[in-house]
Parts: structure tokens; C-alpha cells; sequence
């Protein structure tokens, strides 16, 4: 690959000469200009590795040119020469804190000429394969950052469709529960990331579930207090489960975990915390899930209709729910319906298809959820 030279002077016999002498060897295809505005903007829809440019020209001199061109993007380590008769010290200072490299005298048959230009030229055709060697290294460490993200995303989606499989035989739940989330992440206006975090986290909220005894979790009749009481214990036991990890979502997950049968009253468990107390990602998966606890067909109950589950969530805002959360999820109830009625995928399902019935016939003893249900 030839490099690219940019010549700006405003002598056209000058560029001529520097684009002959230049070009000499088969090395180099320089491209010159006698204005140097248009030389700039050139160079801001070109690549090129190595500059020339005059120190004396109408409009902007040498050193102004090096200032503007080292503020473009990808210009701050290409070569630039300034071609100039008036090498004193002050004009080299100056042009050396503009972003200069190096400098050319202003007499076509000089030796040092040709020999300080082809120090240039070799300099900038080792600045590009630098550049090009960083550029492929950066577009490997971005190919296997993405490749361990989609791996650990992955992870955590198996891990919550694990717990999920112990008392719901399709483990869409988890799904729902995610793409619930993720709708109301979004329209409350949180960051982008923490929106995708919260929705490949949600998924985490029942882990602790892998620790209650199957002889309460498949109960198919109402629970005890003292049953009650165990259950609620998958909140912590989640946090613990999560807490303390290196990966972010994780560390996310057990927020959610711990955090998503709070109330905004005050009035939830474990810890009784309320309001902004409450981590937002734990007062966003808190809608969803009790949203789909109550839509969704249960041993002890049918699905509530979609309008009445609605209805609870408005009437509970500002008791068990963050009233934001809630206005945010109900602000796109077309969304929320085709999720609910199964018109939505999501990635999810290419990362971790369901399994096949036939592998688990727990459909009639999924237990009682511990979401309060009103009556229909």
C-alpha cells in the first residue's frame, strides 16, 4: 500500500517539484493543494500518512494548518513537515508546539532535503502500520469482549432458568419478568446500560429459591406462617448467593434479589426498606414480577385479566409499588400486552431455548407465589 502524502503550498511549481521528487521511488502518491482550507478538509474525509505544508501562504500559514490539522481525528501522530526559509529559532519553537515534526529547507536540490523527506516517508509508513496494528488489536479485544459478554449474559439467563425449572415447567416467567423490566428501565429515562443491565439481571430475582425445601416450593395448597416465613428467606439467600461477585451483573442481580419484595411503604421484606431506600433496579423488577405472578395461571389460581391486573398496580402505586415504576410500565400497555400474550421474543430465547415438556411434568405442583393476589 503506497503512502498518502498531503503537499500544501501555494506555489504550484513548488508542489510540482515536491510531488515529483516525492513520488520518485514508487513509495508514495501525494495529493496536493495550493489553498490550505482545502487541504483540511480533505484531510477530514482522508487518511493520510505524511504532510508537507509551507510556512508562508495567504489565509492561514504553516504553523495555524498544523494547529487545526492535529485536532482531527486519527492526525495526532502523523509526520508533518514544515517547508519553510526562515528556520530561526522562534518560527521552529512555534511551529514545534503547533505539532510539528520536523522541518524542510526551501531549496529544491538541497541534500538534507531529500534525506530528511526520506526519514519522513519511512516515519509515516511506520506510524500507519502502528495505527493499523492498534486498530486490529482493538477490534480483537472488542470482538472477544463481546463474545465473553454474550458467554456471561448467557450464564446468568441458564442460572435463573435453572431455578425457574424447579416449579415452572417453561421457565417464560423469567423471560417476561425480564422484557417487563427492561420496558419500564427504559421509559423511567435510566442509562442505557444500566437499562440492558436490569434486564439481563431480572432474571436473577428468585435465585434463592435453589434453597427452599421442595416439600414447601411444590406445596399445591396454601402455606403455613412458618412455611411463609421460609420462603421469604429467598430473598436473602439470593443476595448471598450474588453478593460480592467481580461481574457487574451479577453483583446487579443480587441488588434485585435482595431487594425486589420491598415496598415503597415500607412495609416489605427483608429489611423493611422503603421509598428511594429501595435499589431502583429491585423497584423495577418488583412491578414486573408481581404484574406476571398475577396474569399468569397458577395451581391455586387462573390468570387475572390483563385490565385487572392493571387496575391493582395503579391502585398500589405509592403503597407496595414506586408510583414511577408503575406509570412508566402502564405508559406502554400495547408493549406490555404482546409480551403478555406471547407476540414479543426477545434474544433470551435464541441464548436458552425452552426445554421440552416431556423433560418435567412439575405443572401440577408449582407452588403458591408469595406475591399477595387480590381477588379477581
Amino acid at each position: 500500500m503506497l503512502t498518502q502524502a498531503l503537499l500544501v503550498d501555494d506555489s504550484r511549481s513548488v508542489l510540482n517539484f515536491l510531488k515529483r521528487h516525492i513520488e520518485t521511488e514508487g513509495l508514495v502518491e501525494a495529493t496536493t493543494f495550493l489553498d490550505p482550507v482545502e487541504a483540511l478538509a480533505c484531510a477530514r474525509e482522508r487518511v493520510f500518512d505524511l504532510v508537507l505544508v509551507d510556512y508562508e501562504m495567504p489565509h492561514m500559514d504553516g504553523i495555524s494548518f498544523i494547529r487545526v490539522f492535529r485536532t482531527l481525528p486519527g492526525c495526532a501522530d502523523i509526520p508533518i513537515a514544515m517547508i519553510t526559509s526562515r528556520q530561526t529559532d522562534d518560527v521552529k519553537m512555534e511551529a514545534l508546539q503547533a505539532g510539528a515534526t520536523d522541518f524542510l529547507p526551501k531549496q529544491p536540490q538541497s541534500v538534507e532535503m531529500t534525506v530528511r523527506l526520506r526519514n519522513l516517508i519511512q516515519l509515516g509508513a511506520a506510524v500507519r502500520k502502528l495505527n493499523d496494528r492498534a486498530a486490529h488489536l482493538a477490534s480483537e479485544v472488542e470482538a472477544a469482549t463481546r463474545k465473553l459478554g454474550e458467554r456471561e449474559e448467557e450464564i446468568i439467563l441458564r442460572l435463573a432458568l435453572a431455578v425457574e425449572f424447579r416449579d415452572n415447567d417453561t421457565g417464560e416467567h423469567t423471560l417476561r419478568v425480564a422484557r417487563y423490566s427492561r420496558i419500564i428501565a427504559e421509559q423511567l429515562g435510566l442509562p442505557a446500560r444500566l437499562c440492558r443491565d436490569i434486564y439481563l439481571a431480572a432474571p436473577l430475582h428468585d435465585v434463592g429459591k435453589v434453597a427452599i425445601p421442595d416439600n414447601i416450593l411444590l406445596k399445591p395448597g396454601k402455606l403455613t406462617d412458618d412455611e411463609m416465613a421460609v420462603i421469604r428467606t429467598h430473598a436473602t439467600i439470593g443476595e448471598r448467593i450474588l453478593a460480592d461477585s467481580s461481574c457487574e451483573l451479577i453483583r446487579l442481580g443480587a441488588q434485585i434479589a435482595a431487594g425486589h419484595h420491598e415496598r415503597w411503604d415500607g412495609a416489605g421484606y427483608p429489611n423493611g426498606l422503603r421509598a428511594d431506600e429501595i435499589p431502583v433496579a429491585a423497584r423495577v423488577v418488583a412491578v414486573a414480577d408481581v404484574f406476571d405472578a398475577l396474569t399468569t395461571r397458577r395451581p391455586y389460581k387462573e390468570p387475572m385479566p390483563l385490565e385487572v391486573a392493571r387496575n391493582y398496580l395503579a391502585e398500589n402505586k405509592g403503597r407496595q409499588f414506586d408510583p414511577a415504576c408503575v406509570e412508566a410500565f402502564l405508559s406502554r400497555w400495547d408493549e406490555v400486552i404482546e409480551i403478555a400474550t406471547g407476540r414479543r421474543t426477545t434474544p433470551f430465547q435464541k441464548a436458552a431455548p425452552p426445554l421440552a415438556p416431556t423433560l418435567e411434568s412439575a405443572a401440577e405442583k408449582r407452588p403458591v407465589d408469595d406475591q399477595p393476589i387480590p381477588a379477581a
